[in-house]
């Protein structure tokens, strides 16, 4: 007698993958890029954020890719506020591809016009909610970065905490070490002066996830990743028509972590969360950053069937590639 072997039921599974399916998502938070510069000479200090509090993102995976957009909606009070802050613009493009237990991430993001959060502090008669803050408008930060992590434990889904394109069924934590690699550039024009800074990042993130199943339908998950690594720094100043150059590299910190309680079942996907986010650099031997986050996000996703045509064509590239 011949016993046919049957497919495990859902239930059984630690890991259930939907990456067959078009995972449609909706992601909002308040995450902002504040930068604090402190002067360790003087004790003065700098801090300077842009009119965006508040950032949307759409996003679409489907089996091993994903690309999401973000911007920031004028909708929202709080981006609003062009009078008294200023005009922001923000712009962000991830693209990412997932194979096996290795994810690799792709950042373009774009941010422009920034005001100063301190303006008191150099103007003592300012009043809050009266008076303009003081407004760089051409100050413009953009980033192109990479990511590659790769998840230690198979038993462990990073993409359930992501993306959604997988459901976590059984408890489960995993060592994620992710190393980042990026090129960015800082830009402004003011009072006839010209400044550029060109950075080239690297630090490895020594991360743990862990994600605890509460119920079949629900999940909590924390993480924690602290980092270290190394900046080369390249900036000129261009003033009265006579440019200077500086090169500085140093050391960086960072320290992540997050919560995020979630529910997932075969279509409907939600989860509410924090995160924080502290980094520290030497600008140069006098001038300190530090940028402090802590922010909080939602997002609400629908796993929908992917159209037959597409399934086959994906099928008929997958075999020839060997994925």
């Amino acid at each position: 007698m011949v016993t046919l072997a049957q497919e495990p039921e859902e239930d059984s599974l630690a890991i259930v993958s939907y990456a067959d399916k078009f995972v449609f998502k909706i992601n909002w938070d308040t995450q902002t890029d504040t930068y604090s510069l402190k002067n360790s000479q003087d004790g003065s200090k700098l801090s300077i954020t842009p009119n965006n509090n508040y950032r949307l993102s759409l996003s679409l995976d489907y089996q091993f890719l994903g690309l999401s957009i973000g911007f920031s909606p004028t909708f929202f009070s709080g981006n609003n506020d062009d009078e008294l802050k200023g005009e922001s613009s923000f712009s962000d493009f991830r693209f990412r591809s997932a194979l096996g237990q290795w994810i690799q991430g792709f950042q373009i993001r774009t941010i422009q016009g920034y005001y100063v959060e301190n303006t008191i502090d150099f103007f003592p008669d300012w009043k809050e909610g009266v008076d303009p803050y003081l407004q760089i408008p051409d100050l413009k930060s953009q980033l192109w970065g990479m990511s590659t992590s790769y998840v230690f434990n198979p038993n462990f889904s990073f993409r359930n905490i992501l993306y959604q394109t997988e459901w976590q069924k059984k408890s489960a934590g995993s060592f994620i070490p992710t190393l980042y690699y990026s090129y960015g550039r800082l830009s402004y024009e003011l009072a006839g002066q010209r400044a550029e800074e060109n950075t080239f990042p690297v630090r490895l993130a020594l991360a743990y996830y862990y994600t605890l199943v509460l119920h079949k339908n629900w999940f909590l998950n924390a993480n924690l990743s602290p980092s270290l690594g190394v900046r080369f720094t390249k900036s000129s100043l261009t003033e009265n028509g006579v440019r200077t150059y500086e090169k500085i590299t140093g050391f960086t910190r960072t320290l992540e972590g997050g919560l995020q309680l979630g529910y997932a079942s075969k279509k409907f996907i939600f989860g509410v969360g924090f995160s924080f986010d502290v980094k520290a650099y030497k600008e140069d031997k006098f001038n300190a950053v530090v940028n402090d986050k802590l922010y909080g996000n939602i997002y609400f996703g629908y796993r929908l069937n992917t159209p037959p045509f597409i399934d086959r064509t994906y099928n008929k590239l997958a075999k020839k590639l060997g994925l």
